[in-house]
């Protein structure tokens, strides 16, 4: 924690209780003048997902009604959605941000910009597009799915950069591929967000759509995406430490883990108006990369992110994370990297299923026989595995669903 980012947070922590209900109630019982330092701040309670649901519809709000210009959600597919309010300045300050991440992608105003992501409540679509209007780019607000008009657009405006979800751009970089006009599509850069992607997922779409892919990192509660973007190096995620400031904890302790572990990251926000949020845990598992990047940024990195807390399962008492699945594909010779995962509870006995897509010249029992033989010796697990053709396991315009648990 730097000075500046120290003075900027005791100042909210002093203002927020007074013009926030949020805050009065979270930090009841507290002597927040006490916060004197970074240890001190780390004392304070974290800030979870409950909360903001508990905060429904606009207890967040860091600022009256009348300052309030935009509001975004998450989905709510889990119960009461989060309402975050937006002032002005927020949505100046997240352009911001999303500007620079292109310019860390080499982007410049001479790019044409199609954004896939989906726009309204979810903060995606439109956060791509304010950051390439105010770099200057061309926007070509396409929104999800209609790939018939995607690739259309894509070929006829000449589309430069691709933004989108890994498994919209697996399908369409598939469905391009299919339709033999690879040769008519002019994109150099594909900015990726929303879902963590394995290497050969990256792979494939680097290649078959012939372009250099960027991790771009945000979350709803956090602005959106925009907050972290990978460079040209491809070593993590440089973060924005003058808008957030990150801390990386064990998830089952709390406790900051040493400089180079993966931990759960957790974001306070140092300049959001509408809806700050103070020691927000993310479920996000990452850590901090050491050192100075090579492309010459002075923005610390944080590591691409390995997976979420609350996705991890267990089977048959292993602790499994779809990183580990992408991991293993990435080893096998003969697998793609599409994947799908059916845990059953029969007789007795939980039963883990892993269906993936095999390249076209791979022998499908020696294939499996090696997933097998890698799960057993890497992951300590006894599987069923089920290789399927390529193309034969669903795609999604928005995020693939890869783990699928029936025993609840």
């Amino acid at each position: 924690m730097r000075r500046e980012q120290f003075e900027i947070i005791r100042e909210l922590l002093i203002k927020l209780p007074k013009v926030s209900e949020f805050y009065r109630n979270k930090f009841a019982g507290i002597d927040l003048t006490e916060i004197k330092c970074k240890e001190d701040f780390e004392k304070l309670p974290f800030t979870n997902k409950g909360d903001l649901r508990d905060a429904y519809p606009l207890g967040l709000a860091g600022v009256p009604d009348s300052e309030i210009v935009r509001i975004h959600s998450s989905s709510g597919t889990t119960g009461t959605p989060i309402i975050i309010p937006y002032t002005q300045k927020d949505v100046e300050d997240w352009a911001i941000m999303f500007k620079r991440c292109y310019e860390t992608a080499g982007m410049t105003n001479l790019d044409r910009v199609q954004i896939t992501p989906g726009y309204g409540l979810w903060t995606a679509g439109i956060g791509f597009q304010t950051g390439a209007e105010l770099l200057g780019s061309m926007v070509i607000p396409m929104g999800p799915g209609n790939t018939d008009k995607q690739i259309q657009m894509m070929r006829d405006l000449k589309s430069t950069v691709l933004c989108a979800t890994s498994s919209y751009a697996l399908l369409l970089a598939e469905e391009i591929a299919k339709r033999g006009v690879r040769d008519e599509i002019h994109l150099k850069k594909g900015i990726i967000g929303s879902e963590r992607w394995g290497e050969k997922m990256r792979c494939r779409i680097a290649n078959e759509l012939g372009v250099k892919l960027y991790d771009i990192y945000g979350l709803t509660e956090i602005y959106g995406p925009g907050i972290a973007m990978s460079c040209d190096h491809e070593c993590g995620m440089h973060y924005w430490d003058d808008y957030v400031y990150f801390e990386i904890i064990d998830p089952n302790t709390g406790e900051q883990v040493p400089k180079g572990e993966i931990g759960e990251l957790v974001i306070t926000t140092l300049r959001k108006e509408g809806a700050p949020l103070i020691r927000y845990r993310t479920h996000d598992l990452t850590r901090f990369l050491p050192g100075e990047c090579e492309c010459g940024l002075k923005f610390p990195r944080i590591d691409t992110l390995i997976g979420r807390t609350d996705d991890m399962v267990k089977v048959k008492g292993v602790n499994i994370y779809p990183g580990q699945i992408d991991e293993m594909l990435r080893e096998i010779e003969g697998a793609s990297s599409e994947y799908q995962v059916m845990i059953d509870h029969l007789q007795g006995k939980d039963i883990m299923t892993l269906f993936f897509e095999i390249e076209n010249i791979a022998d499908k029992e020696n294939v499996e026989k090696n997933v097998s033989k890698y799960c057993k010796t890497k992951i300590g697990l006894t599987i069923l595995p089920k290789a399927v053709a390529m193309g034969e396991l669903p795609r999604s315009e928005k995020k693939s669903t890869r783990i699928f648990d029936n025993r609840y």
